[in-house]
């Protein structure tokens, strides 16, 4: 982690990553100049008031006791015009520039959001979902913090900070100047480098702060899991050892932060007292009026508050910089497998499927596939059988193109799969999973995943397609049932009906079933088998199959043992093979009488 820590604390990392917001402010560009144009003019009326104030002091000192009457309403009508207008303006500011800052996060949140589901099936299987929202929540919440920094922070505070520099140089003796930005450059470097120190806390908590998320929400998601093996006191001691650590990290921080406003507030007091004592010198000397000695003190006063929220704002500016670099990090990341520049769309004539010389690895020294040739025909179903670990499943990632295979290509009616747009592809196919991960939303909102444009008589006839419809009309909610988190409020084979009814509404040409009754019992795998058959009715289908009952009728079954195929034909024909296939379906003949049992 220490490289990590190094580049994040580094000037020329920080500013890499602010330069990744500089387009998307260019889009925005005639507001966020219209806020600078208010800037400015609050910040020129906030220098005005203390020139205001000196004349007013000025006139009175030298006014009789009586005169106090006489002070000229013009002044002090300036001296409030000018409080109004520069809260005025700055509150224009706010008004003009919010928008952008609004539009600019939502721009960047959907960007983000669609470059995550753009990203390869193996960077989400490798994912910690708690972290990862983690740090997009943080990244877009560091946007705002950076933007409202730099606009209504930084740049005002540089800006009046060179007024008051220049008044101060023109008006008076060299020497306020002077000790004025020396008081500065103290004032900056001391921040700058307790600031560096102190951001290894902030990882430290942010990493700690992740890891106790992603723990929390995975527990959360097994709850019944941790219910089941009584293991609450173990969740309980893992989130607790996390959160240890954010604990820690969290103190530190804490206590480097009072040590930095300590510093800080003593270089400022010092800076102070140094200068009003030259001032009270030179209106003793009469070199300088009452006016001057009071104008020289608000304007220090104007420069020191704001510098002094400067150095918070240093400190929380490297924060966002820290947290922006963890979401751009995942804007970076490139997919597997992408689309080629010049890619066509998918055209559906018969639907034929070729595996040609396909071999595969996840892991360059564990080979997954190994010199696969077959062909599904328009129309036809195919099996896939063999022992787990075998390479099944694999066959549907990559005609999904999850995946490219190392060798080889993959086929739909001669048109090469890598060579077509995802969205034509995979609009073509469809998938029954053997685990069916439904959204915490409605049982009709999960059936019409498959087609959301689909009416209410589509939905509710793929549901009869897939027998379900009877269920639902059962419960009082009827189609408005809420399934729960990832579908736990419904039993299995209600899941793998849902699953059915989906794939029934999309209609696609190329259905792909996934071992999808291999958890079921019999009674409701034969219920699920014989809506899957009205589902893959005149289309080309691919079944991934644990249980050889399901795929008898196959029009071709296909044997895979250690990534090769070892036996293709009908079920009749294997069994009198008397290989690998025959075995199996004893092995299983014997499971299936032991379960009647």
């Amino acid at each position: 982690m220490a490289p990590r820590f190094q580049s994040l604390t580094d000037k020329k990392g920080n500013w890499r990553v602010s330069h990744r917001l500089l387009p998307y402010l260019w889009q925005y560009r005639y507001r966020v100049f219209a806020g600078l144009v208010f800037l400015v003019l609050a910040r020129l009326a906030n220098i005005s008031v203390p020139i205001v104030l000196k004349e007013i002091v000025d006139f009175l000192e030298q006014a009789q006791s009586n005169a106090i009457v006489a002070v000229p309403l013009m002044l002090l009508c300036a001296y409030g015009s000018l409080r109004f207008f520069a809260i005025l303006f700055n509150e224009l500011r706010n008004i003009v520039f919010s928008r952008a800052s609004v539009q600019i996060i939502h721009h960047i949140s959907m960007e983000v959001f669609r470059h995550l589901h753009q990203l390869s099936l193996a960077f989400h299987l490798e994912r910690k979902t708690g972290g990862l929202s983690r740090d997009i929540e943080r990244g877009n919440s560091a946007i705002t913090n950076f933007l409202r920094m730099i606009v209504f922070n930084i740049i005002p505070v540089v800006f009046e900070m060179g007024a008051v520099l220049l008044i101060l140089w023109t008006q008076f003796d060299v020497m306020f100047t002077i000790v004025t930005i020396i008081m500065i450059i103290i004032y900056c470097a001391f921040t700058v480098s307790v600031t560096k120190w102190r951001i290894r806390f902030r990882m430290q908590m942010n990493e700690s702060e992740s890891s106790a998320n992603t723990r929390s929400l995975d527990s959360l998601l097994n709850y019944e899991t941790v219910k089941i093996f009584g293991n609450e006191e173990m969740e309980m001691r893992r989130y607790d050892k996390a959160m240890a650590g954010w604990v820690s990290a969290s103190l530190k921080n804490n206590n480097s932060l009072s040590f930095l406003n300590s510093g800080q507030g003593l270089i400022i007091a010092i800076g102070l007292t140094f200068l009003m004592s030259i001032a009270a010198k030179e209106v003793l000397d009469q070199n300088m009026s009452m006016g001057d000695f009071v104008m020289i003190n608000a304007f220090l006063i104007q420069l020191y508050i704001p510098l002094n929220f400067l150095g918070s704002i240093y400190r929380d500016l490297n924060h966002s910089l820290v947290d922006m670099e963890r979401m751009f990090d995942l804007l970076d990341k490139k997919p597997d497998v992408s689309e080629k520049e010049n890619a066509r769309d998918l055209v559906i004539k018969k639907g034929e499927v070729e595996f040609k010389n396909i071999n595969f690895s996840y892991l360059s020294d564990r080979p997954t596939l190994k010199n696969i040739n077959f062909t599904i025909k328009g129309g036809t179903m195919i099996a896939v059988v063999g022992p787990s670990g075998s390479g099944k499943s694999t066959l549907s990632r990559l005609l999904l193109r999850f995946y490219d295979p190392n060798v080889g290509n993959v086929y739909i009616d001669g048109q090469q799969t890598d060579e077509l747009s995802l969205a034509s592809l995979r609009e073509a196919m469809v998938v029954v999973p053997q685990d069916t991960v439904l959204f915490n939303e409605t049982i009709g909102y999960n059936i019409a995943y498959g087609d959301p444009d689909a009416s209410q008589e589509d939905i509710i006839e793929a549901a009869k397609i897939a027998q379900i419809h009877d269920f639902i009309e059962y419960h009082p909610q009827g189609y408005d049932i809420l399934v729960g988190e990832r579908g736990l409020k419904l039993s299995g084979g209600e899941k793998q009906r849902v699953a059915i009814a989906r794939a029934a509404l999309k209609q696609a040409r190329i259905l792909i079933f996934d071992e999808a009754t291999s958890s079921l019992d019999s009674r409701s795998e034969k219920a699920i088998q014989h809506a899957l058959e009205r589902v893959s009715k005149d289309t080309t289908t691919l079944i991934i199959a644990h249980r050889l009952s399901t795929i008898v009728n196959a029009d071709q079954i296909i044997v895979l043992d250690g990534g090769e195929i070892v036996e293709m034909g009908r079920h009749d024909e294997l069994l009198e093979n008397e290989k690998l296939y025959a075995q199996m379906w004893e092995l299983q003949k014997v499971t299936e009488l032991i379960e009647d049992e």
